[in-house]
């Protein structure tokens, strides 16, 4: 005889998100992950903001296949009685499974072996224009390919972080830690830490760290409350010195981006030296070792001071193309308060998602994330094939009525420069910045 369901409902599914009591629902069946927390490759913080709640299309998201069976040992036998599915969910995690039918997830193409080509080439033209030239304008040439170095390697470290890109899991981690530790300087525990946080509640102010760039920056004028982040468990103070950096940071947004490496060098080590649990701890320091020991010494083969100073302000520069595109991607977009929640998975990335229009011979460019929306919905999915997959997903924005932006460079450019200055000019109101600010935030929202 076939044994009798057990049954709860969603409230009592929301009592379990306490510390050695944190249950999730997928698909209508509810699992304990008290334990499981302790080894989730994702690390804790994504499944702490979603605990108590139905995750399946988070889980869909961000797990192959092979995971679903994984969850046969955590089930509590429980089912959920009232569970339904939005229309925008039926619809999402249809196109998800015919993805995978389609073999879109599997195939990944030849862009990986390109662009570690290409990382080997450009190298090969640091080290020349470093060290077998002796002109400034060969150093410069070859400062600004290291800067483009830098940004491609980021792309293969990303694309190692979301996916299998290498014949196997160990040579996947092995290309994590050179792209990132090893070649860039910014460790790949704190992209994992940081990344997934972003991605699980895109454009969150008091969840997503990308958005938390107090004293800074500000996207939003409700960072003037002085909000707590709930990333970093800390206060995000809107004091005087913030309220003048602020005010003038639509003409401060380029010349910052450009020193934004620096930061990343910071918080790796922020996060290195710190006292949180951090996988292969050991392994990220040897990598970062590696970087500060050639990085010093090519910019110290260089014969004058100036020189080597003009050296790394150009590789730094550089980068701070990449910088903008990841700003770009969200900064213009909606936003919200509070944790991200299971039910409206589809509508919040595509509400905190911008992409930007380019044409196909540009992609390596963009290192796909040109198509924000489509990676976001399916961080999993090679970046190869998520040209193709975009007007599908356009297509399913449009029945639902959901926002769907595409624009250019230029015009993302100017849409993010208008945002940074609207709330510039409300920081420098120091009369009585809460209340009016709260006013014009109703009335020109974009969140």
């Amino acid at each position: 005889m076939a044994e009798k369901k057990k049954y709860i409902t969603h409230d009592d599914l929301r009592n379990h998100n306490k510390p050695g009591d944190l249950w999730i629902s997928i698909q209508g069946k509810v699992y304990d992950v008290s334990d499981w927390i302790k080894s989730h490759p994702g690390g804790d913080t994504i499944i702490l903001n979603l605990v108590g709640q139905d995750v399946t299309d988070a889980f869909t998201a961000f797990h192959p296949g092979t995971a679903w069976h994984r969850l046969d040992g955590l089930f509590t036998g429980y089912h959920i009685r009232d569970y339904q599915i939005s229309e925008v969910s039926r619809d999402y995690r249809r196109m998800a499974t015919e993805f995978r039918k389609l073999g879109l997830f599997e195939s990944k193409g030849h862009n990986t072996l390109y662009t570690l080509s290409f990382i080997a080439a450009m190298f090969a033209g640091v080290l020349y224009g470093v060290l077998a030239c002796d002109s400034i304008v060969a150093h410069q040439i070859a400062a600004a390919l290291l800067g483009l170095l830098w940004i491609q390697s980021a792309y293969i470290g990303h694309d190692s972080g979301h996916y299998v890109i290498m014949s196997n899991q160990k040579y996947n981690r092995i290309a994590q830690l050179i792209s990132g530790n090893c070649l860039t300087g910014i460790s790949i525990a704190w992209w994992k830490w940081t990344h997934n946080a972003h991605h699980l509640a895109c454009n969150s102010l008091d969840y997503d760290p990308d958005l938390q760039h107090i004293p800074v920056f500000a996207v939003s004028t409700k960072f003037f409350n002085s909000m707590t982040s709930r990333f970093y468990d800390r206060k995000l103070t809107f004091d005087h010195v913030a309220r003048f950096l602020i005010s003038y940071q639509h003409f401060t947004y380029y010349p910052v981006m450009c020193f934004g490496r620096i930061n990343l060098f910071v918080q790796t080590f922020l996060l290195l030296f710190s006292r949180r649990e951090v996988e292969d701890r050991v392994l990220n320091f040897a990598g970062i070792l590696v970087f500060w020991t050639w990085f010093p010494l090519l910019v110290y083969c260089l014969p004058t001071w100036p020189e080597r100073f003009l050296f790394v302000f150009t590789s730094f520069t550089v980068t701070a193309l990449q910088h903008i595109q990841f700003t770009l991607n969200h900064f213009a977009a909606d936003v919200y308060m509070g944790p991200p929640t299971g039910h409206d998975w589809f509508e919040k990335q595509a509400a905190g998602t911008l992409d930007i229009t380019c044409v196909p011979y540009m992609d390596w460019f963009y290192g796909g994330l040109q198509f924000q929306l489509e990676h976001h919905l399916f961080p999993r999915l090679p970046r190869c094939n998520l040209r193709k997959v975009a007007p599908v997903v356009q297509e399913l924005c449009k029945k639902h009525k959901l926002p769907y932006r595409s624009m250019s460079w230029w015009e993302a450019n100017k849409l993010t420069v208008r945002t940074l200055k609207k709330a510039a000019y409300q920081a420098r109101d120091k009369a009585n910045p809460v209340v009016k600010n709260l006013v014009w935030e109703a009335l020109n929202t974009h969140g």
